[in-house]
Order: C-alpha cells, then structure tokens, then sequence
C-alpha cells in the first residue's frame, strides 16, 4: 500500500511582544461583549461552508465547516453506497429561523420523551418507523426538544449528555430526564467525560468543568471551575510576552480561546484535555491543576475534530482540509507536542477524525461525503482507502468495537464494519432523521449480556432539534447482502 504522506510546517504557538488588552476584556464570556468583527455560528457556516453558494462577497476568505445549520438533501436512496459522493445542493437557510433568535427557558423542559415500541418520526411520505423491542436491533426511541439544534454527545455510566445552540446541557438516563445545567454561553459544540467531571466546550471560548455528585443529590452537577482558570489569565496577563494577535487590532493571552471551542479530547492516561477551536489552535491542558501547558498554530483553519490516538499520537482534522499527526515529545527542557506528519491535504473541509484503538486504525470524514482511513504500521501509518456511503457532508464520526459509524448531511447514518485485512462491509444504513446528522456517541450495550455478537447503543444528534436512539450489531448481514436477497 502506497504511503500518502505530506510533510507539514512549524507548530511552535507565536508569543510575540505585543501590547496588552484592557483587563475586563479578557474575562469577557458572552459573545455580544467580543468585537464586533466575532462571527457568529450560523454565519460562520453560512458563509463559509462547501456545502453553500457564496453569496457575500465582503465575506472573510474561510471554508470552515465548523457548525452545519440547515440543509436540504434528496430523499435517501438505499443505491447511495455504491455510489460516490456527489456534488452537494442546497438551499439558503431562513435567517427567521436561526437558532440564534429562538428563546428557549430551562424551567420548563422542552424535550418529549418517545420509548421504544412507538411510533418514530416520519419520511417525507408520512411513514412511521416502529420502534424494536429491548432484545432487538434497530430503532429504540427518539427524544425530541424545541430548544434548539442538537450539537454534541457524550454517553458515559449509562447517561447521556446532549449539548446544543441554548445554554443548557441536559443530562438522560433510559431515556428519561435525569438533569440539567446550565452555562453562560449557548451553543455548547463539545462535551467529554472523565469519571466524575463533565467537560463542556463552548462558543465564548471557554470550558467548563462539573461535577457528577451523586444520583440521591438534588443538585446532581455541580460546576467547578473553566479553562483557562481566573488565576492562570490574570497571571498570563501581567506580561506582554504571553500575549498573541489573533487579528488586526487583537491580541489575547495565549492560553485563552478567542473564538468557539469546536472539539475536545481526553488522554485519561496521561491525565490531558486537548481542545480545539475555530480559532485554529490547539491547546493542552493538564486536568489534575487545570493549567494549559501548551497552545500550538495547528492549522491554517478551523480546528473541527481532535482525538487522542495510539503510540503517543494525538490526531486533529480541519476546515482547511488537512489531517494532521502530533506526538507529545521533549524539546530542550520542556514537553512539547510536535507535528510528525501531515497525513491529508485536499479541498473538501475534514470534520471529525475518531480511531479505533483495537486495529490501529484513523478515521476521517469530509464534506466530499467521503471517510478516509489510515493503518497503523511498523513506522507509521500508511492510507488505507475510503468508504463511499453519502452524498452530502459527513459531519460526524464514533467508533465501538470494530464498527464505524458516518453521520451526514444527507439525514442518514451508514455502519461500517471492520473485518479482517483492513475490508469495510456497510451493515446498516440508520434513516429516520429529517435533519443532517451532527453528532454521534456509542455505548456498550451491557444488557447484551455474554453473547458472541456484541451489540452497542447509539445516538444520533440532529440539526431536526432530536436525538434518536439505535442498538446495532457488529456481525450480521450486509446492505448489499440484503439487497441481493431481496432480489431473489
């Protein structure tokens, strides 16, 4: 196998001398106090997507992919997988409906529980999906909410965590509203898990840590703190050396976000938080003090996706097109993480990287409605192929066991399985969502008990305001198996 490599630049943070900010501006968190040249998220996307005409020409030169609004995509058609990606068609969003302009109380909760066993939500010709029951794979249940679009997941201990465009993180047990938190910023683009804290990246640039007390509390989460801490920036701030442009006429501490944090990742090992932001950086941080030890020039874009690799190796995807490879290594005195390859460089913005630990394996989904993939070898990685199952933008990627999981702007969810020799077989192709498909998380299923076919649970987040609740199989017949018998 050919080895598609591409060598990239320098990854050391610029800490220039340059002028301090006034001291109320850097604890700034609500986005209407930022400057007035802060783009928002809908015209961030809007305006810069692939997958929109441009229709502004005043507007900044960047392909970010960063946050997907709305959508319009033919209906699904099984004969997708054996097809490649086509170019993307859309419409242009109704600024009336802007998830921005929609109020949303957190008292009241908006979220209408549907168990499994109902009646899904509808294609365009008004059909209903059934839900299976518990000892079955496929659709389990939906959880539908008005508060706005469904932007992150995180499942972990049997709770789920949905983030969205409001300021409230709601937390779900079987599918029941188990709690909720609320911040200071809406649009709530990542959310991470360690034990007992909750990590939550958000629009202002900052992230919030909480803590899980206890099931028997009222209060059953807590906030803690943010990254970076009250302490850290004012430290940080007392000298002109730590101070960064970040545009004309701006400059932050390096160790602060000036725009919204798009991803994050947990190295558990070795007790780091990596963030990613649409300010095109990269920054680490050690969970035990929450002190940022490092902020690097990642990208020459958006910073979509980062994930915390094998041998060391950190991996993060961009608006500009690129994956890249770091690996944390000692530079002088210091630990430093330093850019080991640049592993994709094309057009097409690259929206979320995941691997999968047990084969050694990176995954990449674009908004060409292609997943690349990569093996691990002796001394790197070499390209493995791609996997063609959409026809719009893949927006989201998960990974359990030895299945992959692509969410795309086309509505739908395609299930790769990885079987033996680095082949992908299309398993399931997850339909029922009337929007594009922004986020994915998967969990064991422990009801599954001891059986040679290991079962996951997966959610699906949408841009339709739903999460959506399936149960998959890793062995089990193909789409194009399954086509084939019905034809006979």
């Amino acid at each position: 196998m050919a080895i598609f490599k591409i060598k990239g630049g320098p990854t050391s943070p610029e800490k220039n001398s340059l002028p301090r900010r006034k001291l109320g501006a850097l604890f700034a968190s609500d986005p209407s106090t930022q400057d007035t040249d802060h783009v928002d998220p809908f015209t961030h996307y809007y305006n810069h997507s692939s997958l929109y005409p441009k229709k502004n020409k005043h507007s900044p030169p960047r392909n970010s992919d960063a946050s997907p609004i709305a959508i319009r995509s033919p209906r699904y058609n099984p004969t997708m997988y054996y097809s490649g990606p086509s170019t993307p068609s859309s419409s242009p969003y109704d600024h009336l409906m802007s998830p921005l302009a929609q109020p949303s109380p957190y008292i009241n909760s908006p979220w209408i529980h549907q168990p499994a066993g109902l009646l899904a939500p509808g294609d365009e010709d008004g059909e209903q999906e059934i839900g299976v029951s518990p000892d079955k794979c496929g659709f389990m249940g939906s959880i539908s909410r008005e508060e706005g679009h469904v932007y992150s997941l995180a499942a972990s201990g049997g709770l789920l965590y949905t983030g969205s465009d409001s300021k409230n993180i709601r937390v779900w047990k079987n599918l029941q509203e188990f709690s909720g938190f609320k911040s200071r910023s809406g649009l709530v683009k990542a959310v991470v898990v360690l034990g007992n804290k909750v990590f939550t990246g958000h629009q202002d640039g900052k992230i919030r840590i909480w803590r899980f007390l206890g099931a028997d509390r009222r209060n059953r989460h807590k906030f803690v703190g943010s990254l970076p801490t009250t302490r850290e920036l004012v430290a940080k701030s007392i000298n002109r050396k730590n101070y960064v442009e970040v545009r004309r006429n701006r400059n932050v501490p390096w160790v602060k976000h000036y725009d919204a944090i798009s991803c994050l990742s947990i190295d558990a090992e070795q007790g780091l938080l990596y963030s990613g932001s649409w300010d095109k950086t990269l920054k680490v941080w050690r969970i035990s003090d929450s002190k940022c030890l490092e902020s690097i020039q990642a990208h020459d874009d958006a910073v979509n996706s980062v994930v915390v690799g094998f041998d060391g190796l950190v991996f993060t995807g961009s608006a500009d097109g690129s994956v890249k490879a770091w690996r944390r290594e000692l530079v002088g005195k210091s630990t430093q993480h330093v850019l080991v390859d640049t592993l994709l460089k094309q057009d097409h913005a690259v929206n979320s990287v995941v691997v999968m630990h047990s084969a050694g394996a990176l995954y990449a989904g674009s908004s060409g409605g292609l997943v690349n993939f990569w093996e691990r070898e002796k001394h790197f990685m070499s390209y493995g192929g791609v996997l063609r199952g959409h026809k719009l933008a893949v927006l989201c990627l998960a990974v359990g066991g030895n299945l992959v999981l692509s969410g795309s702007a086309d509505n739908s969810i395609c299930v790769w399985r990885r079987d033996d020799g680095a082949d992908h077989t299309c398993v399931a192709v997850l339909t029922g969502h009337s929007g594009p498909v922004k986020c994915l998380a998967v969990e064991k299923d422990e009801a599954a008990g001891e059986e040679s076919d290991q079962r996951w649970i997966v959610y699906s987040g949408s841009l339709d305001k739903s999460v959506k609740v399936w149960r998959v199989a890793e062995r089990g017949q193909s789409v194009k198996e399954l086509e084939e018998d019905a034809e006979e």
